[in-house]
């Protein structure tokens, strides 16, 4: 249950009048089953993921064990609720569910469902009896493990009330840690798992159809899914021009409501206080009462934060990052039209000090890969675009003396695929910028449409473990044609195109997403699972199996086809291993990437801790250590800078909840620096290398053909 829905993502933007929403009524049990329309739905998904989807899987027992292991991981993923004999009575299915598909007979799915809500019941009302007993003894010497994925079934009922009674102690410790009395804290939790009981009970036949079908698409590939009628018009919603609300696209994790990006342009963006992997613990409208929202419904917790335009919502926030019973923190945002100018490319100049001189180096900051086609169709010869943007700055740098440029895509997780092509080809005369192959084997290669070089001087790309898609198209290419230097961290490795099919008449029957192609350079390795690999790799690289592509345990694999024909760029000679050395001797030592290299290990001890102490001396203890170490880190960085240290954590803690909008952030500006000392040092090599050909009577180096 606590993973209900897991893969559905649903961009908060405006679609209804008010951010109050309807209740459900309860669903009677005697509801749950397949109707003859979800029969058809049924047919109609294993007919086109069989025909045409990429991958050429099978539907036979194999996958049924797949499907039955994700249903269960859907269900029940944490392992709260489900008894191991339960587990053992529904193994029958498990190699039948490929015959359960085939034949439209879903009993299986409601049968299983039926049987987790019953289980939810009852543990809820051992939790509630857990609470009238007059608090926990904090002096214990326990531990809890809060992540149970990895855990086996409970043996039986007395092994789950005891999961269950650290489960509650830990969700009263962590509320008294935050500052709230007794009383309040019974209140809170009685209403938290209530609102469990209550919002399984109000599931229905659809909820329970797009779950099962979901755990089918999904156990195909991670970019495979199925969108009933209510998450359908969310998906319209989500890809509408017009957006509205704060801007996130979430998802639910263990019971927490988790952001997984945020929408460039929109308020949680332009704010500066919401980031992806922070996760949504309260809900406030205006100045209201603040909702504790842990072990909500996915559709309830974006019912509640959706609102019109103008309207404040609060947000109770655990950074990413902190552990369960850390400092949280609480922002305000205002609903507002996500605003094209927020997500547009715009420039900063770094002046770089060399031993001649300095260097001036613009960094182009590119959110998004975007297009106003609403404007472009009805003929608006003004209409903004990625590629329009950023020819127009590379325009006025043109009469900036600028010694070198940057194009920053941390964070980009991709868009327009046009726009990453047309963009390509502001850096380059010609050529193809993209390959794209079926699952019939067939090779589309996508050129760049304009032979005209906007800019040819030196340049890099900046990408990081967020880069995806149509940055990795962009950077792979600037790469292959040995145009710039590619710096940063490998890039999310999603490297695959789907079609969204709608199902019926309209979406009566919903939407089906499925991957029908794959990408690949123009040297012939594709993007996907792989990313792309920086020729330098910042210190505080991430590039472990749980980023990105590579997190997902059925990702489509990486492979590679034939080169296309292209030529190497004679533009910019490039000499990456003394740039790789001279990059490495400057930050060796360097404050801003000791800082960015603490906070990411100390992220991953924290998201590898499985045990957490219910000793209150222990957790207040661990928890003063933590922002101590915060603290020091930061404030190591920000000497380094020659800003002013905050004095204590809370001071910091203000600071981050009043951040100015238009400050950029510390990781990115210490990227952004090391990005544009490298460029420098590219131009200084390259006009020793002039000085040495002209004394010596040579030329610059020509185009190399590549097959």
């Amino acid at each position: 249950m606590t993973k209900l829905i897991r893969q559905l993502l649903i961009v908060l933007m405006a679609g209804c009048a008010s951010s109050a929403f309807a209740i459900p009524t309860t669903v009677n049990p005697a509801d749950l089953h397949q109707t003859v329309e979800e029969q058809r739905t049924t047919k109609l998904i294993e007919y086109f993921i069989d025909r045409f989807h990429y991958r050429d899987v099978k539907l036979n027992d194999e996958l049924s064990e797949h499907i039955f292991d994700r249903y269960l991981d859907t269900l029940d993923g944490n392992r709260s609720y489900l008894l191991a004999s339960d587990v053992a009575e529904f193994a029958k299915y498990r190699d039948t569910l490929d015959d359960a598909i085939r034949d439209a007979d879903l009993a299986p799915a409601f049968e299983i469902f039926k049987r987790v809500r019953s289980r939810v019941d009852e543990r809820v009302k051992y939790a509630l009896s857990l609470l009238g007993k007059g608090g926990f003894d904090f002096t214990m010497d326990e531990k809890v493990t809060l992540d149970r994925s990895d855990s086996p079934w409970a043996a039986d009922r007395k092994a789950l009330d005891e999961i269950w009674r650290k489960r509650v102690k830990n969700d009263w410790l962590v509320l008294s840690l935050s500052g709230k009395p007794d009383k309040e804290i019974v209140d809170v939790l009685r209403k938290r798992y209530k609102r469990i009981e209550t919002r399984i009970s109000q599931l229905d036949r659809e909820d329970v159809f797009q779950s099962f079908i979901n755990a089918y698409a999904g156990s195909i590939e991670p970019h495979t899914s199925y969108l009933a009628r209510r998450a359908s018009d969310n998906f319209n919603i989500s890809m509408s021009l017009s957006l509205e609300g704060i801007g996130a696209a979430l998802q639910t994790e263990n019971e927490y409501t988790v952001v997984r990006r945020v929408i460039p342009g929109a308020p949680a963006d332009l704010s500066h206080k919401l980031s992806a992997g922070d996760r949504i613990t309260g809900v406030a409208q205006g100045d209201g009462d603040m909702v504790d929202i842990v072990g909500w419904r996915l559709a309830d917790v974006v019912d509640l934060i959706r609102g019109p335009k103008g309207s404040a919502v609060r947000l109770e926030i655990l950074p990413a990052g902190e552990p369960q019973g850390g400092s949280r923190r609480e922002i305000r945002l205002v609903r507002d039209k996500v605003k094209l100018e927020g997500r547009a490319a715009h420039k900063t100049i770094y002046e770089v000090p060399t031993p001649e001189g300095t260097n001036r180096i613009a960094v182009i900051r590119v959110p998004t890969f975007y297009s106003n086609l609403e404007a472009r169709a009805r003929g608006d010869e003004n209409f903004r675009s990625t590629t329009r943007d950023v020819r127009q700055i590379l325009h006025e740098l043109s009469h900036e003396r600028i010694d070198g440029v940057v194009v920053d895509l941390l964070g980009n997780s991709g868009g327009s695929l046009p726009e990453a092509i047309e963009l390509t080809g502001l850096f380059i005369a010609k050529g193809p910028i993209v390959q794209v192959r079926d699952s019939l084997g067939r090779v589309s290669v996508s050129r760049d449409p304009d032979p005209e070089i906007v800019y040819s001087g030196p340049l890099a790309v900046l990408v990081d473990r967020y880069s995806a898609s149509a940055s990795e198209i962009f950077a792979g290419a600037i790469q292959d044609y040995q145009r710039g230097v590619l710096i940063g961290e490998p890039t999310y490795g999603k490297g695959t195109v789907q079609r969204v099919e709608n199902l019926g008449n309209g979406t009566d029957l919903g939407k089906l997403k499925y991957t029908i192609a794959k990408f690949f350079r123009i040297s012939g390795d594709s993007t996907q699972l792989r990313g792309v690999t920086p020729d330098i790799l910042y210190p505080a690289a991430m590039s472990s199996d749980k980023q990105g592509e590579r997190a997902f345990d059925n990702a489509l694999p990486w492979e590679s086809i034939k080169p296309a024909q292209y030529k190497v760029s004679g533009l910019s000679a490039l000499n990456i291993p003394t740039l790789r050395e001279l990059h490495e001797d400057r930050v060796r030592n360097d404050l801003g990437f000791a800082y960015l290299r603490s906070e990411a290990e100390a992220a991953t001890r924290i998201e590898e801790k499985k045990q957490f102490s219910l000793k209150r001396s222990e957790r207040e203890k661990t928890r003063k250590e933590l922002d101590s170490q915060e603290l020091h880190r930061l404030n190591l960085y920000r000497e380094s800078v020659g800003e002013k240290p905050f004095s204590s954590f809370e001071e910091l803690s203000e600071q981050q909840n009043n951040a100015d909008p238009t400050d950029i952030s510390d990781d990115r500006r210490v990227k952004q620096k090391e990005a544009a000392n490298i460029v420098s040092d590219l131009v200084q090599l390259q006009r020793r290398q002039l000085m040495t050909q002209s004394s010596a009577g040579g030329a610059s180096g020509d185009e190399t053909e590549v097959r």
